[in-house]
């Protein structure tokens, strides 16, 4: 079949902004059906790693999207990973769009699919850096969800490998492409609130070791593949629940798998704060726990700038408050309010602080993608914000006030403390750049 000349232009396009031969495939329009007004050579095919609840969520979200196909899937789950492809068909079928979607019980096997140009990653934390970088070798474009990573040591080495083979990563903190995120962020810098002295973030419980009783592995699920590099440890439906569970899975709220929902929703909520203080690339440089032993709430981060930003429940959910010497600010997914009223109701001008302006985060990748630019919560944005849920939940643990560099990313002569930056992985489980 010959390609069209639109098409070779494209592939040429990604050939020379994206380190030559990680680019685009061309998809048989026979395969992926011509009722898009995108012609099939054009879009962005896609695979999905994890096929859980926020998986399947993401997916419902492409679907829609004329510029993409989503054509496989893996999970170690054979009952979620059947719905899925089930799932993907029926939205496929309402468009009167004819569709394919393989499934793998290896991520590695779906990696070597040479059509696939992009994957999002919709597993458990401790997966992601492994996944992300092994994808990223592949030549896939990454959406990870959040938080980034694991550990710290993760999070970099994400950084290195999108940077080294070239690829477009967005972390899954999709409040950055809400208006009023924005808008408030926009406040905050342009000095509406005058100087900003105090930041609270609400959000939930630190991480905690999982101590849950073992119950025999269902038929359906491979136990060993979902533990991968963790710490094995037996089967609980808590950590991975049956498809029929509509729960959300409680592997966030222990530390061999997440980081509690300090660091699940920490990666929102964090992440504003962090926005808003321009910290992108930076963080805070002491942390100091609350005096009370088993305290999950309290713990002060300080930035160089002499900013406090503290873990706290000012009881409006979970939250962020911005207080400055003219006003106070506070933000969530149901409100934004300010004390004086007329804050929040300023208009920013063309002339004052902008930033990054996305209304739709899964579109905002896509654009990133066949741009080969940033996308509004690129590989170092993203680490850096679970990074400060990482150490957060280090400073819990250690119980004492800790120096933190963040430009060497390391704590101030404490070796305890340090070696929680990484973690052992367990055999044959490697992080590689």
């Amino acid at each position: 079949m010959k390609e069209s000349i639109g098409a070779i232009r494209r592939r040429t396009f990604i050939r020379r902004t994206a380190s030559a031969s990680l680019g685009f495939c061309i998809v048989p329009a026979a395969v992926l059906g011509g009722t898009h007004g995108t012609p099939p050579s054009d879009r962005i095919v896609l695979g999905f790693i994890g096929t859980g609840k926020q998986g399947r969520g993401l997916a419902g979200r492409f679907a829609k999207m004329d510029e993409v196909q989503i054509t496989a899937a893996c999970d170690v789950d054979r009952e979620k990973l059947a719905e899925f492809a089930n799932q993907v068909k029926v939205d496929y079928d309402e468009m009167a769009q004819p569709s394919s979607c393989k499934t793998y019980l290896d991520y590695k096997e779906l990696l070597e699919d040479t059509s696939i140009d992009a994957v999002v990653i919709a597993t458990p934390d401790h997966w992601h850096a492994i996944q992300s970088i092994t994808a990223m070798k592949a030549g896939k474009d990454v959406f990870c969800e959040k938080p980034l990573a694991h550990t710290v040591v993760e999070g970099r080495r994400m950084v290195q490998a999108a940077e080294k083979y070239s690829r477009v990563l967005q972390t899954g903190s999709m409040q950055r492409s809400g208006k009023n995120f924005r808008h408030a962020v926009e406040l905050v810098r342009n000095g509406y609130l005058g100087e900003i002295k105090r930041v609270v973030v609400n959000v939930g419980d630190p991480g905690v070791k999982c101590n849950l009783p073992e119950l025999p592995v269902p038929d359906y699920l491979d136990w060993d593949r979902w533990i991968g590099p963790a710490g094995y440890r037996g089967y609980h439906h808590d950590l991975s629940p049956p498809l029929a569970d509509t729960r959300w899975a409680d592997w966030r709220a222990y530390l061999e798998f997440g980081g509690g929902i300090l660091s699940d929703w920490g990666a929102h909520m964090f992440d504003i704060a962090q926005w808003g203080l321009e910290m992108d690339h930076s963080g805070p440089v002491l942390l100091i726990s609350p005096s009370e032993p088993g305290a999950t709430r309290g713990l002060k981060l300080i930035y160089d700038s002499g900013i406090e930003m503290v873990h706290e429940d000012f009881e409006r959910g979970w939250a962020v408050r911005f207080m400055g010497t003219e006003g106070t600010l506070d933000i969530s997914r149901s409100f934004l309010e300010s004390e004086p009223e007329n804050i929040v109701t300023a208009e920013i001008k063309e002339t004052e602080k902008r930033v990054h302006h996305s209304d739709d985060h899964y579109q905002d990748w896509i654009d990133a993608i066949k741009n080969r630019s940033k996308p509004i919560c690129d590989t170092e944005t993203g680490h850096r914000s679970a990074s400060v849920c990482n150490i957060a939940n280090i400073a819990y643990q250690i119980g004492r006030p800790l120096r933190w560099d963040p430009l060497k990313e390391k704590f101030a002569k404490n070796k305890e403390a340090n070696k929680l930056l990484g973690k052992k992985y367990r055999n044959p489980y490697r992080l590689r750049r």
